[in-house]
């Protein structure tokens, strides 16, 4: 049995839950965030449910060898949050989940917290702590990223949702022999979440993007162009660009919407990929919408997104590839500052199993 102990945790303190925390506990399990992110709480959350959770639910969890504490203000003892340690699995394992009420947020209460009770559970014994965090929760992902998780790839169908179906969640975990440091993305945010040189302006692609991206990508244009050379299916579409944001928080990728910075009409799309941090290389791609082209909207985004790149990372080299014929390509890239670089033979798969070159390009840092 774990001990019933305050654990402190920097701007905040663990304790186990009070009686009179259950009317915070209503006020913030009726956010929409909760509701979106933990779909086992009850919607709509009554006081009942409150005063059950304080009362049988997180007593439980101690009786069963787990924990649940109270994130709480150390000068009120005011409810902010809670936090909560599951009982050993069969491994030996355990794993922590968290929720932060709307009015304590943006303060680093979660990361501290989570960083104080995963090190009280090494100091209990504990070998390995696991975090999971819904696909679209970059915020929780962050949380745990500063608390010294490591990503461990992706699971699945693992996360029950609310109605019934499946979704995937992105798992983490902190090993007691791990350094503890917060780790840190290869792709810092934004300066203000965009970039823009008043033509055009960049910005993470988000779902709401979706229909503009996938009309985009059946142009006849576009569609010979891609790799492979067919439309993508319009469900694939969605979740991409519902992973976009755990992509850029990794560091594996940045994909963004390429918008006219006078209307806000999404326009295009730009990634940077294949991100290889050892070599300092990434390779950047992009696609127009049809109505936008002649405009020099891309080479501007090409630019915004080489400029930023080696301004805010250590890459060196930013490379990308087009076929021999993709003239109107090849002038994007010149005006961006690219060079011709190489031709590697039958890379590119066309229609009916063909194979075509890859005229390959590079811009470099300087």
């Amino acid at each position: 049995m774990l001990p019933r102990e305050a654990v402190p945790a920097g701007p905040v303190v663990l304790r186990p839950l009070a009686d009179d925390d259950t009317g915070a506990i209503l006020r913030a399990c009726a956010d929409p965030e909760i509701v979106r992110f933990i779909p086992t709480i009850p919607a709509p959350y009554t006081a009942d449910d409150a005063r059950l959770f304080v009362t049988e639910t997180a007593p439980g969890m101690w009786d069963a060898g787990g924990a649940n504490f109270a994130i709480a203000d150390p000068a009120t003892g005011g409810w902010l949050g809670g936090i909560s340690l599951k009982a050993p699995d069969v491994r030996g394992n355990v794993e922590i989940g968290y929720m932060v009420a709307p009015w304590a947020r943006g303060r680093g209460v979660a990361s501290a917290a989570a960083r104080a009770l995963t090190e009280w559970a090494f100091r209990q014994g504990t070998h390995r702590v696991e975090l999971v965090t819904d696909l679209e929760n970059v915020a929780s992902q962050r949380v745990a990223m500063a608390a010294g998780f490591r990503r461990e790839g992706l699971q699945r169908g693992a996360g029950p949702l609310r109605d019934g179906g499946r979704d995937d969640l992105v798992p983490f975990a902190r090993l007691a022999t791990d350094s503890g440091e917060p780790q840190r993305s290869f792709l810092p945010d934004l300066p203000g979440g965009s970039l823009s040189d008043g033509v055009v302006r960049l910005a993470p692609i988000t779902p709401a993007d979706a229909g503009a991206y996938q009309a985009m990508m059946e142009e006849p244009e576009v569609l010979i162009r891609s790799v492979p050379p067919q439309a993508p299916d319009p469900d694939d579409t969605a979740r991409r660009l519902r992973c976009t944001g755990m992509w850029w928080l990794s560091g594996e990728r940045a994909e963004l919407s390429v918008r006219d910075a006078g209307t806000g009409e999404f326009a295009g799309h730009i990634q940077l990929m294949n991100i290889v941090p050892p070599l300092g290389q990434a390779m950047i791609g992009y696609s127009l919408a049809r109505r936008f082209r002649g405009r020099g909207f891309m080479t501007r985004a090409v630019d915004l997104l080489c400029e930023w790149a080696f301004a805010s990372t250590p890459l060196y080299r930013i490379v990308a590839g087009t076929a021999p014929d993709n003239v109107p390509s090849h002038r994007v890239l010149e005006r961006a500052g690219f060079t011709q670089e190489a031709v590697i033979k039958s890379l590119l798969p066309g229609l009916d199993g063909t194979r075509h070159d890859d005229l390959q390009w590079v811009r470099l840092r300087g």
